[in-house]
Order: structure tokens, then C-alpha cells, then sequence
């Protein structure tokens, strides 16, 4: 799965679990595929930026319910139709006509919990499901047991997306960071930083997290405290070829001393 797609606001919410994880069934895709752009800023030239402000708009009345499901252990690591590498833990999800790194809300319509995911993945590839979930959204959605469920998807704009993060930052006592990378290869992950860098920016910080002996190595840059210095720090990043950045709370390893 192949293909990036530049984006100024992204988000994740990582989490982790000790429970046994049972996957759905997915076939494995590695094929490049054609998709939606979703641009939300356009420094060059004002008649792109009208554009994308009739655009998101037109997003935002996507609505749609049916069966979803989720990927898992067989997919961790590896890279999404977005580029960047799947991570089984982040708040994320596969579509197949939704713009790569657009939100939606998806609502579990059998108990009502909802969760806010970054299209990041082409999919499912599978019967008739309308999504693909990580499992982390899985199971905030308490479907990751079964392996599917009904439920109901809600494009939304990143600024709802963002405002969600900083709230539930906000209650849990925490700090947001931009994430501008994921790497299985540190030296990858010091590549990026160094970049950074070396044009006077905050140097980022590498944050490694390990699963079933894979490691990834997060590139964060942060805390960020409000959405203008989102929005600069983006369009800093995005001079530099940097666009594929995303929202997190803490870093993993925070979550899980906090989880046990």
C-alpha cells in the first residue's frame, strides 16, 4: 500500500492492551492504488486554497452505516496507501473512497461509543464492510472480539478533529505533540530529525516503541499549545517536504506506564 498524501492537520490517540488479540479476516494488499487528495493549506496560491474550502465542506456530508472491521498484528509495521507505517495502536482506519488522512467519527450503533479515526489505509478488501478499524479503535468501539460491527461513519472537518484531541488531552492531563514521522529503521528516524534541525526548527524528539520484537521509532515535535502554532509549525515542515504529520497525546511509553 502505497502513495502519500500532504495534509496540515493530522491526529492519532495511541493506547496499548495486554489482552490476547484475535485479528479479522483481511487479505494482505501491497499494490498501488489511485486515491482522494485532501489538501488543508495552500501557501502558493489563493484559487487552490478557494478550492479546498468548497472541498472539505463537500466531505463533510459523508454518511454512511454498514459492518466494520479491523487489521491488526499482520499489518503492524508495515506501510498504508498513505506511506506511512501502520500502527495497529493509533487511532486510524482504512476506507475506500474517504481522502487519505481525512477524519471521521465512527459510532458502534450496538452501545454508542464513538471514536475519531484518520483515514490512512485503502480498504477493506473483504465482503461487504464499509471500514477497516486499527485495533485500538477497535476496541474503544468494543468490537475488537467479535472482529466486526455495525456502525455508523461521519466525515468530519480536522478542525473538529483537533478540538476533539485537545479535550480529551485536556482531561487526562496531558500534552499534544506533532508527530512528523513513523520509521521501523531509527536511522531513518535520526535522518528526519537531524533535517529538522538543521533549519533552526525545535529539534524533534525519537520516541521508540516495541511490539513483539518490532520496533517503531516516532519523530515528535512539541507540545503544541494552540492551533495557530499548529498551523505555522506545519507550514515550517511543509517548505521542507514534511507533510505527512500527525496529532498525538504523550508518547506511547507514557500511555502504557500509565494503562498497567
Amino acid at each position: 500500500m502505497s502513495k502519500i498524501i500532504p495534509i496540515l492537520l493530522i491526529f492519532v490517540l495511541c493506547s496499548c492492551t495486554t489482552e490476547q488479540i484475535k485479528t479479522s479476516d483481511i487479505s494482505d494488499t501491497t499494490t498501488a492504488r489511485y486515491h482522494s487528495i485532501l489538501h488543508m493549506s495552500a501557501p502558493d496560491t489563493q484559487d487552490t486554497a478557494d478550492q479546498q474550502e468548497d472541498f472539505l465542506p463537500r466531505i463533510t456530508r459523508y454518511l454512511k452505516q454498514g459492518i466494520a472491521s479491523w487489521y491488526g498484528p499482520k499489518f503492524h509495521g508495515k506501510k498504508t496507501a498513505s506511506g506511512e507505517i501502520y500502527d495497529m495502536y493509533a487511532m486510524t482506519a482504512a476506507h475506500k473512497t474517504l481522502p487519505l488522512s481525512s477524519y471521521a467519527r465512527v459510532t458502534n450503533l450496538e452501545n454508542q461509543r464513538s471514536v475519531i479515526v484518520r483515514i490512512n489505509d485503502r480498504g477493506p478488501f473483504h465482503g461487504n464492510r464499509v471500514m477497516d478499524l486499527s485495533y485500538a479503535a477497535a476496541k474503544k468501539l468494543n468490537i475488537q472480539q467479535a472482529g466486526s460491527g455495525k456502525v455508523e461513519i461521519k466525515a468530519i472537518a480536522p478542525e473538529q478533529a483537533l478540538a476533539h484531541l485537545q479535550k480529551v488531552a485536556q482531561k487526562q492531563e496531558k500534552s499534544v505533540y506533532l508527530q512528523v514521522g513513523t520509521f521501523g529503521k531509527k536511522k531513518k528516524a535520526l535522518k528526519l530529525q537531524n533535517k529538522i534541525a538543521a533549519h533552526h526548527l525545535p529539534q524533534p524528539k525519537i520516541m521508540p516503541s516495541t511490539h513483539k520484537g518490532s520496533t517503531l521509532y516516532r519523530v515528535q515535535m512539541g507540545p503544541i499549545k494552540s492551533p495557530a502554532s499548529a498551523r505555522k509549525l506545519n507550514a515550517q515542515l511543509a517548505k521542507l517536504g514534511i507533510t505527512a504529520t500527525q496529532f498525538v497525546t504523550e508518547s506511547k511509553q507514557k500511555q502504557i506506564a500509565m494503562l498497567q
